[in-house]
């Protein structure tokens, strides 16, 4: 793999150049010194990190196509979106790379596809920020979420601190995660919207030709028909196989990512459900001391769509009839 890129502000300038020189980024000066014993394991050959700080609302980016292509030199990934970030485990395995060992990447869930799982990544990125005294607040709830402008915002920042902490050293980062592949799974929205369109054989002229051409008359004798008359024919049917065929193929991987999707769905379904039966199970215990919060917990829990519809109509009657009252108070 070639060698990732290397900022020239971080291997031959100083840690404590001007603003102007870095870029409009206010850079922290960097401790090289080696930390304590037991303090930071395995960063033995690391400091602290340089901190970066944006100073200006015109910054310099990158655009989402150009950030996506270095995330996919640098990591050997094969990321299509900015929105696919928003599994936290390409930022994990950044921290890895650039302060080895402040991160453990055999907890790093690199085929995450529920949102729980983005969490969990997210969770060590923060704890190994921590322990490299990286000054930034991982906005976590907005990034996994998936969208598009939280994500780019995020990686523009990580690129201005990969640049200023990267010292050129080789990384292979596939054998770092043995081959994993940190890549969320694909959308289903999109592939249900992309579905491959109708073959226009029907409509061709040679499918025209075909069916107006008029029937031989009795007692004629029929001409030889070319070479090239032949062809047309065979030549037409095999290209209508070749279209079944792909379509065929696509319906057919269509079904298995919306089967995964669905997969999905029911386990983050299962992991929510659980979290409420803990909750009732704790309000269950807490029932008896005639707390209200704990009451309004379980109406929560066991109200029903029919009960907040009433709920709903009578809150409307109420302020039905309390607008003729203050009518006649005026």
């Amino acid at each position: 793999m070639p060698r990732p890129h290397q900022n020239s502000h971080s291997g031959n300038a100083s840690a404590n150049e001007p603003l102007k020189q870095q870029g409009k980024y206010q850079i922290a000066a960097r401790n090289n010194s080696s930390p304590q014993p037991g303090k930071v394991f395995g960063c033995s050959n690391w400091g602290m990190a340089v901190n970066v700080y944006s100073t200006s609302i015109t910054q310099e980016t990158m655009s989402r196509h150009d950030i996506i292509a270095w995330v996919n030199d640098i990591l050997a990934l094969n990321y299509t979106k900015v929105e696919q970030l928003c599994s936290g485990a390409a930022y994990c395995q950044f921290m890895d790379m650039l302060f080895p060992g402040c991160i453990s990447l055999k907890k790093v869930k690199f085929q995450a596809k529920l949102e729980h799982e983005y969490i969990h990544n997210f969770k060590l990125l923060q704890a190994s920020f921590k322990r490299m005294n990286v000054d930034k607040v991982i906005p976590v709830e907005k990034l996994v979420k998936g969208r598009f402008q939280d994500n780019l915002d995020f990686i523009q920042w990580f690129k201005k601190f990969f640049d200023a902490n990267y010292d050129g050293k080789e990384y292979d980062p596939v054998e770092a995660r043995q081959g994993q592949d940190a890549l969320p799974p694909p959308d289903p929205g999109e592939q249900i919207f992309n579905l491959p369109k109708k073959s226009h054989h029907a409509n061709s002229p040679t499918a025209g030709a075909a069916k107006s051409s008029p029937a031989s008359k009795p007692g004629s004798t029929p001409s030889r028909p070319s070479s090239a008359k032949k062809a047309a024919p065979s030549s037409s049917a095999s290209k209508s196989d070749k279209d079944l065929e792909t379509q065929v193929i696509q319906l057919s991987e269509q079904v298995h990512s919306l089967k995964l999707a669905l997969e999905g769905v029911e386990k983050e379904r299962d992991f929510y459900f659980g979290k409420l039966r803990e909750i009732e199970l704790l309000c269950q215990e807490h029932g008896g001391e005639n707390n209200d919060l704990v009451n309004r917990l379980m109406e929560v829990l066991y109200a029903s769509e029919e009960h907040e519809s009433h709920t709903e109509e009578h809150e409307g009657e109420e302020q039905v009839h309390e607008q003729p009252q203050q009518q006649e108070e005026y």
